[in-house]
């Protein structure tokens, strides 16, 4: 009598179960690989810069780029001039505090890089570049800074987006004035991260992604005027289907394909001093 040497159903079955376990654990391996490197940016770059600035200020007693002698407690505050007509009194100067001296403070300082660094439309307003070195600034106070690409470039760390397309992140610092969306202060800006993971960073540093309110917000110099003011709210624009240099649609998709480089915003962390 010739046996069946075919599969059973239940044999059938058992084979299915197994591949499914194998898939499952094939997608939870690539889920945790990516949630480590997400750590992995937050903790050894983004964080480390922080404790950097910091750092900086308890070793000076001013904040980065300012003046020791004269400070402004504003980034780059060496560079402040005040603006505007100034009103003469007897001794040759305008009044700080007086109505009608019209002493006002800048628009905006340069901001402290390392390198002009990215230039992609959208990422960057036209604020000049000071004429203090980022890396300077640090290495003149003793100061370790992040372990990131190399030697004279820790202010850029390179990561994987979701395609598998390497991207890379540089933070600066600058002073931002009153009365825009992204928040007033001294700052540090972040340059070349993924929506995915802007929003990651904005729910690990403010509890929930919220593109403009908190101390993680998305980078929109515009006026805080009427139509955000006492909003209880706004989404991250942008997300991972946009390829770089889309024309970004709020709360859509894009046409990101797998093989894209994703786009990239710009966040703005506000620092405590």
């Amino acid at each position: 009598m010739n046996k069946n040497k075919g599969f059973t159903l239940v044999e059938m079955a058992v084979v299915l179960v197994v591949i499914g376990l194998i898939i499952s654990a094939v997608s939870v391996g690539q889920n945790l690989q990516r949630n480590a490197e997400v750590q992995k940016l937050k903790q050894t770059f983004i964080d480390q810069w922080v404790m950097a600035y910091n750092q900086y200020y308890n070793r000076t007693g001013v904040v980065l780029g300012d003046s020791e002698q004269e400070p402004r407690y504003m980034v780059a505050g060496k560079e402040f001039e005040y603006v505007g007509i100034r009103q003469q009194n007897a001794g040759g100067a305008g009044v700080p505090g007086v109505e009608g001296s019209d002493i006002r403070l800048p628009e905006t300082l340069p901001r402290i890089c390392e390198g002009a660094g990215h230039t992609r439309i959208g990422m960057d307003d036209d604020r000049a570049l000071a004429a203090q070195s980022l890396h300077d600034l640090m290495d003149r106070q003793g100061i370790r800074m992040p372990a990131a690409r190399s030697e004279g470039r820790e202010d850029r760390f390179v990561y994987l987006d979701s395609n598998g397309n390497p991207q890379e992140v540089q933070v600066c610092f600058q002073w931002n004035p009153e009365g825009q969306i992204h928040g007033s202060g001294n700052v540090m800006v972040l340059r070349g991260l993924t929506p995915e993971l802007a929003r990651e960073f904005d729910r690990m540093i403010d509890g929930k992604a919220d593109a403009i309110e908190g101390m993680f917000r998305q980078y929109n110099p515009n006026p805080n005027s009427l139509t955000t003011s006492g909003e209880s709210g706004r989404e991250w624009l942008g997300n991972n289907t946009y390829a770089m240099n889309d024309q970004v649609v709020e709360s859509r998709e894009g046409l990101n394909r797998d093989e894209d480089a994703v786009m990239l915003v710009t966040a703005v962390y506000k620092m405590e001093q």
